[in-house]
């Protein structure tokens, strides 16, 4: 084994070391959750800078480093499944009518899909302040590949399927191949089910009332050991965001993000932009938006890392109850529903600033009325059903550009900044699912203010 491979190795286990000590001093969560990101960027960059982003070395010490990070991501998404299914059951059963479900998840979805669609407008004035065109952007061989991967791609998954056919596809046919999430409406799948099993306890407890509570009593004691394991796997966040971190940085192609540094910036400002738009929403049902900021930070510091809404689902939803204050059932919805439709950054701002860049090449001025309504319509529709895990976005735009007759291959030429500007998209995304949930608690009217006012709630949340 190569010498410097070791030395790499043993500063990772090192700084590992230094995180369990800061814990056993009880250092806060959060205070431990930063520094494993200051850290792990820290690292990462000592680690181009020493090696080089194409050096062996780096790589096989990226796949030593991702036995933390994508181990930690691993264990998040093995829990996603039977926390979605679980929790949204015993949820139902605690309901005193259905008619609370289906004003629980109109709220929910309808925030999502709204927030989606102003998120489209924000991409298409930030590529219009920026002055985006698809004739600025350099085409190398990687670029030539990608785009014609993506024509490949779109006409076996995209081309010739329509939207009632998308639709289709959330109902499960085989509730047990979405278990394994096979599927990228996989979740939804497992949702819709579990309403259904929600649903019909309801209708067996006037039925038959004891066999209703023997099931319920059963899913109660399911979901304690759910999220006993969510609390265990929570415990490794630290760790899991400086590996995470560290390789980022480390493969990160800084060349090329000053190559299409333009693009970058405006991407940036409208994810900022829209988080402003959050943090307003907030602000105008009554909570502190700087409250609310310092208790979803660590969340969206692991969901920028990892770029993955699903594998943020644990973390969404125990911060939404026990940070925010936000009731149960609708933080289990709420995080659930957000990792696959509604999404901000993947699906409304990043398919929208593409459509506006393509749009001159064949001749379209995108600045009409005709062309903004019918995308902001395309991007409300398209956005459920994204697979909530690196990869969305471009799925997204697939699916916009593809409605709106525009050629597809834009999106191959960003391939050396696609990473880097998904983890600002998925922290958006997740964002917004927590918005979502925050402002769909404080309409039905449970809402736990003082949760929400408990400055100490934030580590409390994590049990650590």
């Amino acid at each position: 084994m190569d010498w410097l491979l070791v030395v790499n190795i043993v500063v990772m286990v090192a700084i590992i070391a230094l995180l369990i000590f800061m814990q056993r001093k009880h250092v806060s969560f959060t205070k431990r959750v930063f520094a494993g990101l200051g850290l792990g960027i820290v690292l990462g960059a000592i680690l181009q800078w020493v090696y080089g982003s194409d050096s062996e070395t780096l790589r096989l010490t990226t796949d030593w480093y991702s036995i933390v990070g994508r181990g930690y991501v691993n264990f998040l998404m093995m829990i996603v499944i039977p926390l979605v299914m679980v929790s949204i059951i015993q949820s139902i059963t605690n309901l005193e009518k259905t008619a609370q479900l289906g004003k629980m998840a109109g709220w929910i979805v309808g925030i999502l899909v709204g927030t989606a669609m102003i998120a489209a407008l924000v991409g298409v004035g930030s590529a219009a302040l920026f002055d985006l065109n698809a004739d600025q952007i350099s085409v190398g061989e990687a670029e030539e590949a990608r785009a014609a991967s993506l024509e490949e791609r779109f006409s076996a998954e995209v081309d010739g399927v329509s939207t009632p056919q998308r639709i289709l596809n959330f109902i499960p046919s085989n509730i047990f191949l979405d278990m394994t999430g096979q599927r990228s409406t996989s979740v939804i799948a497992v949702v819709i089910f579990s309403l259904f099993v929600g649903i019909a306890v309801l209708g067996l407890r006037r039925k038959n009332p004891e066999q209703a509570e023997m099931f319920t009593k059963i899913i109660n004691a399911l979901y304690g050991v759910v999220m006993r394991i969510v609390t265990l796997v929570l415990r490794l966040t630290p760790y899991g965001i400086l590996a995470l971190m560290a390789n980022t940085v480390a493969t990160t192609d800084f060349a090329g993000i000053l190559e299409l540094g333009k693009f970058v910036l405006a991407s940036y400002v409208a994810l900022a932009v829209m988080f402003i738009i959050h943090l307003v929403l907030v602000g105008v049902f009554g909570l502190n938006p700087f409250n609310f900021v310092r208790k979803v930070l660590p969340v969206l510091s692991f969901a920028f890392t990892s770029r993955s809404s699903a594998g943020t689902i644990p973390l969404n939803v125990s911060a939404q109850k026990n940070s925010l204050g936000v009731e149960e059932g609708v933080a289990n919805m709420s995080a659930s529903f957000g990792a696959t439709m509604g999404q901000n950054g993947c699906a409304g701002i990043y398919p929208a600033m593409l459509a506006v860049m393509i749009a001159p090449t064949v001749g379209i001025d995108p600045f009409t009325p005709g062309f903004l309504i019918q995308l902001v319509i395309i991007i409300g529709i398209s956005s459920f059903g994204i697979a909530g895990v690196g990869g969305g976005a471009t799925f997204a735009a697939l699916i916009v550009l593809s409605s709106m007759g525009l050629p597809v291959g834009l999106a191959g030429l960003l391939i050396s900044i696609e990473a880097f500007i998904d983890m600002g998209r998925t922290a958006l995304n997740v964002n917004g699912s927590m918005v979502a949930g925050t402002l769909t608690s404080r309409i039905l009217g449970n809402f736990k203010n003082e949760v929400f006012q408990d400055k100490t709630a934030i580590e409390e949340s994590k049990a650590v």
